[in-house]
């Protein structure tokens, strides 16, 4: 058909037309001094050699280009790749530092006092079940939770994102020490009145979503399984470690990250795909409150039916 497109058999100087409207050739809006021989299929104005950017379909102009969305891959948790440091690791390293420091000055009875966790004052001193993961027992105890976080973080906190990240730690925190209260015996009371402090079941926390990342991944987990059996055979030889708060960070941890991958929302193709990430944050928001917070209640909820507080 005549005018329908370059035709079969042509020279390319037949087929090389100038763009225009019938009334002669148009130029390029960037180069006036450039015929135009292509249009930009989102604007439609005349782009030369040097402006045409190749697009999934014919060109774009420069001006297009910057305009579009730029749409960069997400990982399994649907969120941004966060390339360079590990910003929320180094932050809760440096919050451990900075207590310790205050432990080993002078002010460590004050601090265990009121930010150690106990079952037995559990329900006076709720805060306890976070700030627990900021004190430390000794040098020892510090170094190895610290080159932990500091090991999973920077593995974890780029795939996850940094709020998701952050609230993983926090509630695989708290509900490790609603773990320690949960298996506690009120009427022992030796177990009932011990004191727990440490980022253990933080720690732990990050260990089973490590597992669980390496495993959705289809990574080599050998290598994860033999250092978590490790560290949780540590209680057998040395006693007074609270295993039940690192049992019940593991399990949140993985747990809370098998929701996380599994309610992503994957946006269909031509849907809104940010309307998709804001869904996938919102539930993942409530999943990250909603676990530790009934965990919580459980824990205090049985204490308080046995007539304990």
């Amino acid at each position: 058909m005549p005018g329908s497109g370059p035709q079969f058999g042509a020279s390319p100087e037949a087929q090389m037309q100038p763009v225009g409207n019938g009334g002669g050739a148009q130029t390029c809006r960037r180069h006036p001094d450039r015929v135009s021989f292509v249009r930009c299929q989102r604007c439609q104005q005349p782009v030369c050699i040097d402006c045409h950017r190749p697009a999934a379909v014919g060109v774009q102009c420069p001006d297009c280009v910057s305009a579009a969305p730029q749409t960069l891959p997400r990982t399994i948790f649907g969120s941004l790749l966060t390339p360079g440091k590990p910003l929320v690791t180094i932050v809760l390293l440096g919050i451990m530092g900075a207590v310790f420091l205050l432990q080993s000055v002078g002010f460590g009875n004050f601090l265990l006092q009121y930010g150690a966790f106990s079952p037995a004052f559990a329900l006076e001193e709720p805060w306890t079940f976070l700030t627990a993961a900021f004190l430390h027992g000794g040098i020892a105890h510090i170094l190895f939770n610290g080159y932990a976080l500091w090991i999973l973080g920077n593995s974890l906190e780029p795939v996850m994102g940094r709020w998701r990240f952050l609230a993983l730690f926090l509630a695989s925190v708290v509900v490790g020490n609603a773990t320690f209260m949960l298996l506690s015996d009120p009427i022992e009371g030796t177990s009932w009145l011990r004191s727990a402090v440490g980022a253990s079941g933080g720690v732990f926390g990050l260990f089973g979503a490590m597992f669980v990342v390496a495993y959705r991944t289809r990574q080599d987990v050998q290598s994860i399984m033999l250092l978590l059996g490790i560290n949780l055979a540590i209680p057998l030889f040395i006693p007074g470690i609270a295993w039940e708060a690192h049992l019940g960070g593991l399990a949140a941890g993985a747990l809370i990250t098998w929701l996380l991958i599994k309610t992503r929302v994957v946006a269909k193709p031509g849907s809104d795909r940010r309307a998709a990430v804001v869904k996938t944050n919102v539930l993942h928001a409530l999943l990250l409150v909603a676990i530790p917070a009934a965990v919580f209640l459980i824990a205090l909820g049985r204490s308080v039916a046995l007539g304990i507080f």
